[in-house]
Order: structure tokens, then C-alpha cells, then sequence
């Protein structure tokens, strides 16, 4: 499966992430791109990590299994995610906004604190970002109360490959 990862919004939800990303934006940079790397060799899968520009614009290798990408000037890394997203995979960030736009490009969308949960990591200890409150409730919908809607379901099988404890 190819994932595509919001990085400075996956970093900002772990406390040990965000402590690396204080001492520097690369150190925080590059412990996640291990840790990925490390979930990329368990479970075969590839993981894009998209960072707001450096160097104007740009990737780099993140370690095996791990593809950094750096946007250039003229875009935010939620419009290169949104970009990404239209191949498919799954997109992982707390952002609202760019959740909506995978979805809309039939991406499946992971919220990055259920990722960081999957891979073992604390996350979601941090306080609710500006623009990233949950959705109000959907209005009730014919069906199985008990099932999961469809999204959600299509997350949980995405999150179900990954597994770092």
C-alpha cells in the first residue's frame, strides 16, 4: 500500500516526535522518517512524507521504504498531499481539509493520531490545531447502526497492514 503522510502534522501529534522536532526541524525529520522506515520494512509498504519547502521544493531519500518531498515556494505540502492523493493509497494528517480532499480524490483518509496509535506511538496528547476539529455528527442514516461507515472501515483495513509493537 502507498501511504502519504503529512509530516510536520504527524510529528506535532507524538511527544517524542515533537521533542526531536524542538531540538531541530531536521532531527524531528529524520526520527520519523526512521520510524516510518521501520513500518515501510514490517510491512512492505511505501510511505511518501511531504514537509512544508525546504531547499526550494524538492525530495530525498527518508531510508528504505521512505520518500521525502519538500514543497517548492509556491505550494503548502497539504496542496502537494492533495496532488499525491488523486493515485490512491491512504493519506494520514489530523488536517480537516486535507482529509476531505483525499477523500475526494478517492484516497483513503487516516486520521494521524489512529496511525501513530497503530505504530505504537503515544499521540493525539497535544491540543486540537486551529482548523483540525472533528466534523460535527452526521445526521442518522438508514443502515446497520453497528457497522462502520465505509470510510472508516476503508481506514481501519489501511491501519490493520501496519504494526510496529
Amino acid at each position: 500500500m502507498r501511504w502519504l503522510v503529512d509530516g510536520y502534522n504527524v510529528i506535532r501529534r507524538d511527544p517524542e516526535l515533537a521533542a526531536r522536532e524542538r531540538e531541530t526541524l531536521q532531527a524531528g525529520r529524520e526520527a520519523l522518517c526512521r520510524l516510518l522506515s521501520t513500518a515501510a520494512r514490517r510491512s512492505g509498504d511505501q510511505f511518501t512524507v511531504v514537509f512544508d519547502g525546504e531547499r526550494g521544493g524538492g525530495s530525498a531519500p527518508g531510508g528504505p521504504g521512505v520518500r521525502v518531498i519538500f514543497s517548492s515556494a509556491r505550494e503548502q505540502a497539504d496542496q502537494v498531499l492533495a496532488r499525491l492523493a488523486t493515485g490512491g493509497g491512504a493519506v494520514v494528517s489530523n488536517d480537516r481539509e486535507v482529509r476531505q480532499a483525499a477523500s475526494r480524490a478517492g484516497a483513503i483518509a487516516v486520521r494521524a493520531d489512529e496511525f501513530l496509535a497503530r505504530l505504537g506511538k503515544a499521540g493525539g496528547s497535544g491540543a486540537e490545531e486551529k482548523g483540525e476539529e472533528d466534523e460535527a455528527p452526521a445526521p442518522s442514516k438508514k443502515g446497520n447502526p453497528r457497522r462502520l461507515p465505509k470510510k472508516a472501515r476503508a481506514a481501519a483495513r489501511a491501519l490493520r497492514r501496519i504494526r510496529l509493537t
